[in-house]
């Protein structure tokens, strides 16, 4: 029956996943290669199937042996050239941890900027992931799109590194802040 479980997850067949949970499949185990139903439902945008999985009560921030979580597999599916924004919000609002790492240490952001889809490194970026975070290689997300030359990336991850004080030359000034700064005169008015 878990078989049949992994299959309906890939397909996005929601109904069947309800009807098969009530039948008694296991809704938290894995596959040979140590993924979940719900990281197959998250790799392929079905976000109707994620709701089911994550209404049984399934781990959303289960990993693989390889680190694989269920946001990681939706922030980027190479065979399809994209993530899912919507998945990433139902398994954010879910509870799944944003910069959770796979092999590497490479985080869902640095899939998403080697992938080149604003869309989820927009949204990722807007709802905390870690924009400096650096892979076991040294390399962040921001290095990951300049290798691509994915422009769009680069400048969402170019000006979330400037509000967070980074200059262009990628080291952090202490003297920056996110927000302008303002300056308050506190010399002595002139004596009469």
């Amino acid at each position: 029956m878990s078989q049949e479980l992994f299959a309906a997850a890939r397909a996005g067949d929601a109904a069947r996943i309800e009807h098969l949970i009530a039948a008694g499949a296991d809704p938290h185990g894995v596959d040979e290669a140590g993924e979940t139903a719900l990281m197959h439902a998250a790799h392929h945008g079905h976000v109707a199937t994620v709701a089911v999985l994550v209404a049984a009560g399934v781990d959303v921030n289960a990993a693989s042996g390889q680190g694989w979580t269920a946001l990681a597999r939706a922030a980027y599916n190479g065979e399809a050239g994209r993530g899912y924004v919507e998945v990433l919000e139902a398994l954010h609002q879910a509870g799944a941890a944003l910069d959770a790492r796979i092999f590497f240490g490479i985080t869902p952001l640095m899939l998403a900027a080697g992938g080149g889809d604003a869309a989820v490194v927009e949204w990722l970026i807007n709802n905390g992931a870690d924009v400096l975070a650096n892979n076991e290689g040294g390399r962040t997300a921001r290095m990951m799109a300049n290798d691509k030359f994915y422009v769009d990336v680069i400048n969402l991850l170019n000006e979330a590194e400037r509000q967070l004080g980074v200059t262009e030359e990628g080291s952090c000034s202490s003297t920056r802040s996110v927000v302008k700064p303002h300056v308050v005169n506190l010399m002595k008015p002139a004596a009469h």
